[in-house]
């Protein structure tokens, strides 16, 4: 199965019809590319990725097979940003692979911390992409498009053939105060209007909520008030990628003259990264764990990983008096700056109810009265909004599951985009020369990864 010259196709591996471990290839002349590569975790594992039973393997990503069989065609791979749904599965699938990779700065330096724990740092060819830049790889034209997102330099891109053009959005919001980074560019998006863009594939995982998702900055209140009113310790627990968060909580920690510390692997590599190249504001004023006991309650504020009810995160452990530094005391607080993935509500209930039995005062978003957790995705007014500015001819949702990509499918039809592609993973998506889908043309699955190294199919 090979595209000729007047072939411009889509063919996602993983991540469309289900929300994790996104790969997905466009095919034109002969050649193809892939944009991003990225891992799921099971429910058997904490956010760094430490498994916790041997029932599955903890880390899973999408078999790509079908590109490994045709390596020598892979032009080459485009990550659009640094989380783990996006960049995950690089280290272990670039041996099969075998393809320059292309990205922006703040991903490359995740990329590079990733690759050098399995010894592939100085083996990956890695080509750091600056914003606005037009890159041609192979036969495909890339141009990088900045956008808002809940992590430093997320990208779309719009990938042109001689037959065709696509605006692949990855994960996206209309974020106007991000705190870290740049507004978004309502211009640039409507210039598209003018670049004939015959399909826009789009995040759908926020397609179902109604309204605008909320800014980062407007968090700074909510959250501030929770803080400055609290009388012990306070322990925050959020995504640990959202720098601009982290930020937040720094300026506040700041103001109301606490320390910050940080409980949790990926915390402390983000902000590590973060300062590396430049966007960490806050110098090195955070706490070494190991002297947070011997400071006064009040005068502490953390950070923690395991908003999601991980066994083997710092706030798990902080509730069953496990953690090594630090044990929480009564009418300390803990704030959840987060949402609830589907699928973790007994994780969550649970550490939730193990932490109001050691009388600690819990805040989750939902008792707060102002707002104190944004999401990085767009809800429906925003996705009306983009596919107004951007005008493409077709609507290609991924990144969602079933009832997700019905739902962006059918916003983009209510504000006049008149051909709207459904499919999943393995549906061969036809650009040109004709638009059109052919279902089931590929085989997917996933594989495990066990012992950190090894490779099973699942």
């Amino acid at each position: 199965m090979t595209p000729d010259d007047s072939d411009f196709w889509f063919l996602p591996l993983g991540g469309t019809g289900e929300i994790g471990m996104n790969m997905n290839l466009y095919g034109h002349d002969g050649q193809w590319l892939m944009v991003d590569c990225g891992v799921t975790f099971d429910k058997n594992t904490d956010v760094d990725g430490e498994e916790i039973s041997d029932k599955r393997p903890h880390i899973q990503m999408a078999d790509p097979q079908f590109i490994v069989d045709r390596r020598v065609s892979l032009a080459g791979l485009v990550i659009t940003h640094a989380h783990e749904d996006h960049i995950g599965a690089v280290p272990y699938l670039w041996q099969q692979l075998r393809c320059p990779i292309y990205t922006t700065a703040f991903t490359a330096e995740i990329l590079r911390r990733k690759l050098v724990e399995v010894g592939l740092e100085d083996k990956v060819p890695v080509t750091i992409v600056e914003k606005d830049s037009h890159i041609e790889i192979g036969v495909f034209d890339i141009e990088w498009v900045a956008l808002t997102h809940s992590i430093p330099d997320p990208y779309a891109l719009v990938i042109s053939t001689p037959v065709g053009r696509v605006f692949h959005t990855a994960d996206w919001k209309l974020d106007s105060a991000p705190v870290v980074g740049e507004r978004f560019d309502e211009q640039r998006y409507r210039q598209l209007a003018d670049d004939n863009i015959d399909v826009m594939v789009c995040d759908s995982t926020n397609a179902t909520v109604e309204g605008h998702s909320d800014t980062e900055a407007s968090l700074y209140q909510g959250l501030k008030k929770h803080i400055e009113n609290s009388s012990g310790r306070v322990v925050v627990t959020c995504f640990g990628s959202n720098i601009a968060r982290l930020h937040t909580l720094a300026r506040i920690a700041q103001e109301t003259n606490r320390h910050l510390g940080l409980l949790g692997r990926s915390l402390i590599n983000m902000v590590s990264a973060a300062r590396k190249i430049g966007v960490w504001e806050y110098g090195h004023t955070l706490v070494d764990p190991e002297y947070l006991s011997y400071l006064p309650a009040d005068s502490v504020l953390l950070v923690a990983t395991g908003s999601q009810g991980e066994p083997r995160t710092a706030l798990n452990r902080l509730s069953t008096n496990s953690f090594r530094d630090l044990e929480l005391e009564p009418n300390d607080t803990v704030i959840f700056s987060s949402k609830m993935i589907p699928g973790n509500e007994l994780a969550i209930e649970a550490l939730i109810d193990r932490l109001k039995s050691k009388q600690l005062n819990v805040i989750t978003a939902d008792d707060s009265a102002l707002p104190i957790h944004a999401s990085g995705h767009p809800a429906v007014e925003e996705l009306k909004l983009m596919y107004d500015w951007v005008k493409p001819k077709c609507a290609l949702p991924v990144h969602g599951e079933l009832h997700h990509l019905k739902a962006n499918a059918n916003i983009a039809k209510s504000v006049g985009i008149s051909q709207q592609l459904l499919g999943k993973n393995g549906d061969l998506f036809f650009i040109a020369p004709v638009k059109g889908i052919r279902r089931n043309t590929v085989k997917t699955g996933r594989l495990g990864v066990i012992n950190k190294k090894k490779l099973v199919e699942l």
